[in-house]
């Protein structure tokens, strides 16, 4: 970045519609100072609602492919933006933030925002709340409003994708109530339904989701298998491997492979690194490569873990 440009430069940038927005200066918006912070706010209301839209959606791909930036600072300031999809984009922005004092804020739009698509993200957005009071790095008290209010909203007659998201939010909580509401969840028709309820599997540790999360991996529903792929990786069931390894033989779409590999390395155990080795030696494209060669990082990663946890039960 030029350091001759200055912040009214990107200001004016943001105000000329007739070209293009340039890539390099979103990520002065990282980390933005209150000195840049307050102009902008005060310039806001007068940018398109197209390119606010659009800024928000590049920040949001930018922040995935670069953990070191945070634009936790201006989403911060946008979360009562007049226009429900900005709304929704700062939540979205917001959800690895792990600052405790937005938790007031986030409630009180799952509760009162009159859009129910910005709703649903901020129960999305107290599922790591949920979490971080499982591990107790949260007051307790605080953890227990979450999970409450959650509660109360997958219990509510809110929309259907609200109470979705609050029964996703609530998948790394142990409270009993939980698992009723998984079971219902999953034994709705609607297919939706079950999705979410093998996301919250996925979620929960729990060996009990097990059987269920292992008869969907064949689903003709693309959602439902999808789901239960990523659950069957993050509860690690071993009793998936075979079934996987079959799936990725017969799979040709490049990204469901990618989802089945990538779940493969969260299990790990016989004849995974073999298969990998085998789709990286046969490989020509070097994106690819590059894709199997971290799978099998993460595949060694697990495996290391796997063999701490072993040592730790036989020195027990």
């Amino acid at each position: 970045m030029n350091k001759n440009i200055t912040f009214q430069t990107v200001l004016d940038a943001l105000l000329d519609d007739s070209k293009p927005f340039p890539p390099l200066y979103l990520y002065l918006f990282s980390d933005i100072k209150p000195g840049q912070l307050k102009p902008l706010l005060k310039t806001w209301p007068q940018v398109s609602l197209a390119r606010q839209r659009a800024l928000l959606e590049d920040l949001e791909e930018l922040a995935e492919n670069d953990t070191l930036l945070c634009f936790d600072n201006l989403v911060r300031a946008l979360l009562k933006d007049p226009d429900p999809q900005v709304r929704v984009l700062a939540l979205r922005l917001l959800w690895e933030c792990e600052d405790t004092r937005l938790v007031p804020t986030f409630l009180e739009i799952l509760t009162e925002d009159s859009d129910f698509n910005v709703r649903a993200a901020a129960a999305t957005a107290l599922g790591l709340f949920v979490y971080l009071g499982e591990v107790e790095e949260i007051p307790a008290q605080l953890h227990h409003r979450v999970e409450e209010k959650l509660l109360a909203a997958a219990r509510s007659t809110d929309q259907t994708l609200v109470r979705r998201r609050a029964l996703e939010a609530l998948g790394n909580s142990s409270r009993i109530e939980v698992a009723a509401l998984i079971e219902a969840a999953y034994g709705e028709k609607d297919p939706d339904w079950k999705v979410s309820a093998l996301f919250a599997m996925g979620r929960s540790g729990g060996e009990r989701w097990g059987k269920q999360v292992l008869s969907n991996l064949r689903n003709r529903n693309e959602a439902i298998r999808l789901e239960a792929l990523r659950a069957a990786g993050e509860l690690a069931l071993p009793a998936a491997r075979p079934i996987l390894l079959d799936l990725l033989a017969d799979e040709e779409d490049v990204e469901t492979q990618h989802e089945i590999i990538w779940v493969l390395t969260k299990i790990g155990g016989e004849g995974v690194q073999d298969h990998l080795m085998e789709l990286l030696e046969m490989t020509e494209d070097g994106e690819e490569a590059e894709f199997l060669e971290e799978a099998l990082e993460n595949l060694a990663f697990t495996e290391e873990i796997s063999g701490f946890d072993m040592f730790d039960i036989e020195a027990a």
